[in-house]
């Protein structure tokens, strides 16, 4: 708890000394308070991925256009960085260690990547056509792995010496994860050694750690317990979270040796959740986005970003 307490004030200080982001949408951090817990974002934006970045940088994409915006946590302002284009999409999106931001394009079949500084975008990736959904990242020392809720692969983008993105390859996934009718994959982790994929079967319930490296899945004994509507994922030491959509809850999962077993040990819930999908951490924090599924988007819908700290 110190570590993160020093991280939240380290944060503070860098804040204050300038790297807050200028532009706000209207009723962002009302009256002015440092780290609200409610942001709000852009109305219409239709979001579904959130990511924390350097200092106290966020990013969050949209499912209608495939914009990013980046925002502060300190005050609850930011704008847009990646400007939308008719055809694209952003689902699960991710920063890397070198700053640069990962996004899933959903059933576009894409993946891109962005300087996370300037909006840049450094590459795009082309995995599949229709029938497929690309619907998270995660990012190790080694790949990117995307998920894909429609076709039982991961999708692979190496990466070499300083960084540099490699040439995209399809990973079977084998082994007990087996699809069904509906989204199967979605949220997707990583060891901290990168070798072990964990990842929620949204219509099953179960999680599964798969080997990065030959995309064999093995099911995590959760003991009985289900994670059904289960979407972004966000691994802390041996702590697991799992957003449960629909069901407007975070699920703490205690992850044993291995991965092989799991314990459901809590559920973070907030009267302010309107269909989570992705979470990200801020220090003691997490952010959970709301996407407010069920709510027929209008240039007017209204959406949030809720603070709620973490078990």
């Amino acid at each position: 708890m110190r570590r993160a307490v020093m991280t939240v004030l380290g944060a503070i200080m860098v804040a204050l000394a300038g790297s807050a982001v200028a532009a706000a949408p209207a009723g962002a951090a009302p009256g002015g308070h440092l780290f609200p817990r409610v942001i709000a974002l852009p109305d219409g934006w239709q979001p579904e991925g959130i990511a924390t970045g350097r200092g106290t940088s966020f990013y969050v994409g949209s499912l209608a256009n495939g914009a990013i915006y980046r925002g502060d946590l300190l005050t609850g302002q930011g704008s847009v960085l990646v400007p939308g284009q008719a055809g694209r999409v952003a689902v699960g999106i991710e920063v890397d260690w070198r700053n640069r931001l990962w996004v899933a394009g959903g059933a576009t079949g894409t993946g891109r990547v962005y300087d996370a500084a300037t909006g840049e975008q450094l590459a795009t990736y082309q995995f599949r056509t229709a029938p497929t959904f690309v619907n998270d990242v995660v990012v190790t020392h080694d790949a990117a792995y995307f998920t894909d809720s429609v076709n039982q692969v991961l999708y692979v983008v190496p990466l070499g010496p300083g960084g540099r993105l490699g040439e995209q390859r399809t990973l079977p996934i084998t082994g007990e994860l087996r699809y069904t009718p509906g989204f199967n994959a979605n949220g997707i982790e990583a060891s901290p050694n990168g070798r072990t994929l964990l990842v929620v079967q949204s219509n099953t319930g179960k999680l599964f750690r798969v080997s990065a490296s030959t995309g064999e899945a093995v099911e995590v004994d959760l003991g009985g317990a289900t994670l059904t509507n289960g979407d972004g994922l966000l691994r802390r030491g041996n702590t697991l979270y799992v957003v449960r959509n629909q069901l407007n809850q975070i699920a703490v999962v205690d992850l044993g040796t291995g991965y092989g077993s799991g314990t459901v040990t809590g559920t973070i819930t907030d009267p302010a959740f309107a269909v989570p999908t992705t979470i990200a951490r801020f220090g003691p924090y997490l952010y959970a986005v709301n996407a407010r599924f069920g709510t027929a988007p209008t240039p007017d819908t209204e959406y949030t970003i809720v603070r709620v700290r973490a078990r």
